[in-house]
This record gives structure tokens, sequence and C-alpha cells, in this order.
């Protein structure tokens, strides 16, 4: 029996706006994923705690902006391992709860550029397919990750989006609307978030 194909696609999601949307399922529509599990990070190495929503709030978002979609899930898999959290221990328990999938991650060509950085980063690199959408960022990603064969460039819609701009436009109180599924924004408006 084939296995199933799985996309990771960590992130703080604070909050998830349409570009991830947009993102994910240009992957499960044009590549060989059969569905993308949005993974929400309690803490990233790499970010300041003090920004963030609470996780929960977060992971509810998540599961509002993709319950119409069937092939993106959200996943709270990084909430029940220890903090911080490392991409290599996520990889490892997930591959140990279900040996029946291949997983693989989804990230932005401007985290690439970065990735030698993350822990364990050869072993990942080795394993697992990394599926790279593009970004514009500066620099560039370095050759020795560049060249590997795990790396997939996906020719995805470039979504020059980000989570801090749509915070900043919420506490300068300018309409956001347009760029969070519409059951995002109800929720980031009924509990106040970002003001």
């Amino acid at each position: 029996m084939k296995k199933r194909q799985i996309g990771l696609f960590f992130g703080s999601f604070n909050p998830i706006h349409i570009g991830h949307i947009i993102i994910a399922n240009h992957l499960v529509e044009h590549s060989d994923l059969s569905e993308v599990w949005f993974v929400v990070t309690p803490q990233n190495p790499f970010k300041q705690k003090r920004t963030l929503l609470n996780n929960y709030d977060r992971l509810e978002m998540v599961h509002r902006a993709v319950e119409s979609y069937e092939k993106l899930q959200p996943s709270d898999i990084e909430f029940h391992l220890p903090v911080p959290n490392y991409t290599t221990h996520t990889l490892s328990y997930l591959e140990e709860k279900y040996p029946t999938v291949n997983f693989a991650l989804i990230m932005g060509e401007d985290n690439l550029k970065s990735f030698h950085k993350w822990k364990n980063y050869e072993h990942i690199l080795a394993n697992y397919p990394i599926y790279v959408y593009p970004r514009i960022s500066e620099g560039e990603v370095p050759k020795e990750i560049e060249n590997q064969g795990n790396i997939i460039h996906v020719d995805a819609p470039i979504i020059e989006l980000s989570a801090t701009f749509i915070r900043e436009e919420i506490k300068a109180q300018r309409n956001v609307r347009p760029l969070l599924d519409a059951k995002v924004w109800k929720y980031i408006d009924e509990m106040g978030f970002y003001r």
C-alpha cells in the first residue's frame, strides 16, 4: 500500500491569513501531497513569546480557517512536546505516531536561506522532502542546501502578506477583513485581539 504524503506547514499562525491558505491549497492541488497539516508552534525558537496569542486561540483560528478545505488540517502536535519546539524532534515524534505516512516540510524561500541554523538541519535535509514556495527576500540560499535532491521548488503564487503586517494594521484600526478568512476575522474581532 502506498503511504500517504503529508506536508507539514509549521508556523505561529498569529494569525493565520489568506496567504497561508493559498499556499497550502496550491500544494495539495499541484504536488503529490495528499494533505497539508498546519502545525501550530507554541514557541518558535527564533521568535519572541510576548507577541504571541495563546496556543489555543491560534489553533482555534486555524480550525476556523481550514474547516471548509478537506485536504487542509490543523495540528496541535507541538503542544504536547517539550519547549522550545525543534522541527527535528517533531518529525521524529510524528514518524513514530504515524508509521504509515510519509512527511514532508513546507517552507518559504526566506526560511530556506536560514535553514542551516536549524537544529539537526542536515538530518532533516537528508530524510525529508522540503517543498519551498517563493518569497521575495534578501540574501541567497547556501549552495550546500540548494543543491540537495530533497529540495522541491514549487511554482506557487508569490504572496507578500505577513501576520506581523496584519497585527499592526489591526492595532492601527485599519480594515484587514479581505486578508483573513471571514470566520477568523470574526473571532479576532469578537475577542479584541491585537488591539
